[in-house]
């Protein structure tokens, strides 16, 4: 029987597939690192971006210590001619695309409407949001080509839920969610499905990089109904079957992987650092 799950013959590209900080150890990963891996781990040839070339190498070793196959370039996703290139250069090196996951996201400025930056807000709105429109651009015709395709944008429970404390943040996110319902309605017809993954408190090295204390690690991973403490492999877990044909029936969702903190109120207050992937 063939296995769904698996990613033979497929080209998948990542972008913010590196990683800034060790962060809390060898053990924890980003989410971009984690996706990468696991699709290679499970066949695909992975195309890594992200916009510094060194934070890229953790990465492609991870990935060619299991035996995988991957290629590396440095992208600015803001830009349109740095999207263009990097999708070149996968067809290039694998001679197609299948999968595009549109993984980048910064925290952005702090505050409210009355205290963000607004120099500081367009330059989030442009990583968050126009990167996801400029990454498809250039990858759609390619996995039209080949018939098919799909689209995982990373979204968060930020954009599902009130109370984060920064407004650039959450309406990014919340932009993603509606932003991929309407990619799914545009494509379907070509065969190419556009779903989003909405991570909750997930514990990176971007989250432990910014100080996290051992009690508000405690209180975020209580704040989901499960109370167990999620990572970046649980959200890579999620992107590679929505990427994979397991899912083949699946478009313009949202999957909330938050140990169910998005599915009631369990009093847990909002941090400012919960929803940071």
């Amino acid at each position: 029987m063939q296995d769904n799950t698996r990613f033979e013959g497929r080209v998948a590209i990542v972008t913010g597939a590196g990683s800034r900080d060790p962060g809390a150890g060898a053990t924890t990963v980003g989410n971009g690192r984690a996706i990468a891996t696991l699709l290679a781990r499970r066949g695909a040839r992975v195309m890594l971006l992200d916009i510094e070339r060194e934070w890229l190498r953790g990465t492609e070793a991870m990935i060619r210590e299991e035996g995988g196959t991957c290629a590396a370039a440095v992208c600015d996703v803001a830009k349109d001619a740095d999207c263009a290139a990097a999708v070149a250069a996968a067809v290039r090196a694998f001679g197609r695309v299948d999968i595009l996951v549109n993984n980048v996201g910064i925290s952005g400025p702090p505050g409210d409407a009355t205290t963000v930056d607004p120099e500081a807000w367009d330059h989030g709105m442009q990583v968050n949001v126009k990167s996801v429109m400029l990454m498809a651009r250039h990858a759609v015709p390619e996995m039209r080509r080949q018939g098919a395709g799909a689209i995982v944008n990373l979204a968060s429970i930020a954009g599902l839920m009130g109370g984060h404390p920064g407004l650039l943040y959450a309406t990014t996110k919340g932009a993603i969610v509606q932003m991929t319902r309407a990619m799914a309605a545009h494509h379907g017809g070509d065969l190419i499905r556009v779903n989003a993954v909405a991570p909750g408190y997930v514990y990176t090295p971007m989250v432990a990089s910014r100080g996290m204390s051992e009690e508000l690690r405690q209180q975020r991973a209580t704040a989901g109904l499960l109370k167990v403490e999620g990572t970046a492999w649980d959200v890579a877990e999620a992107v590679c079957f929505l990427a994979s044909p397991a899912a083949r029936w699946i478009t313009g969702v949202t999957l909330p992987v938050d140990a169910g903190r998005s599915a009631g109120n369990v009093g847990a207050t909002p941090q400012p650092l919960g929803l940071a992937r």
